[in-house]
């Protein structure tokens, strides 16, 4: 009977049938996982994009001086870092970027310190959101994007 060898690092598993199911995920997780990570700061960027002036009527409520420049940075920060993490191209680089964009934007938007009661709930479950977002770009950033991207097929070709 094939067993599943969890606590083995990659390529160390017996030849059990589990390690073909293992090589496929390892394969396709990462580019599942980016796909995933990218999709929020997509989307967003269409809504923002599509209700430019509300968001920025929002965010000139939240306090932010200069809100429309600071909604354009926001937009290219989500267009070019979502895609280059959804492509995997320089993605350690769009990961970073989408983290240096989510710090002050959660901290700024999801304060849920300044609220009470289910809106205080609502807030801090917005804040907690993004520090799991962070910690997948942090993989990204750290690990690199995965065999499925353009710039693991770079590095084949180095």
């Amino acid at each position: 009977m094939n067993t599943l060898n969890v606590g083995l690092p990659s390529g160390s598993q017996s030849g059990s049938t589990s390690t073909g199911l293992l090589a496929t995920a390892e394969h396709a997780a990462p580019l599942a996982g980016r796909f995933l990570l990218s999709l929020i700061f997509l989307m967003s960027a269409v809504g923002k994009s599509t209700q430019f002036s509300g968001t920025a009527a929002m965010m000139q409520s939240k306090g932010m001086p200069a809100a429309p420049f600071f909604l354009v940075m926001a937009l290219l920060f989500e267009i070019f870092g979502g895609l280059s993490v959804l492509t995997g191209f320089k993605a350690r680089y769009g990961a970073l970027a989408l983290i240096v964009f989510l710090i002050p934007a959660t901290l700024i938007f999801h304060n849920f310190w300044a609220y009470t009661g289910t809106e205080q709930m609502g807030q801090m479950t917005n804040f907690l959101k993004n520090l799991s977002i962070i910690g997948g770009l942090l993989l990204i950033a750290s690990r690199g994007p995965g065999p499925i991207s353009f710039d693991a097929r770079a590095a084949k070709r180095e």
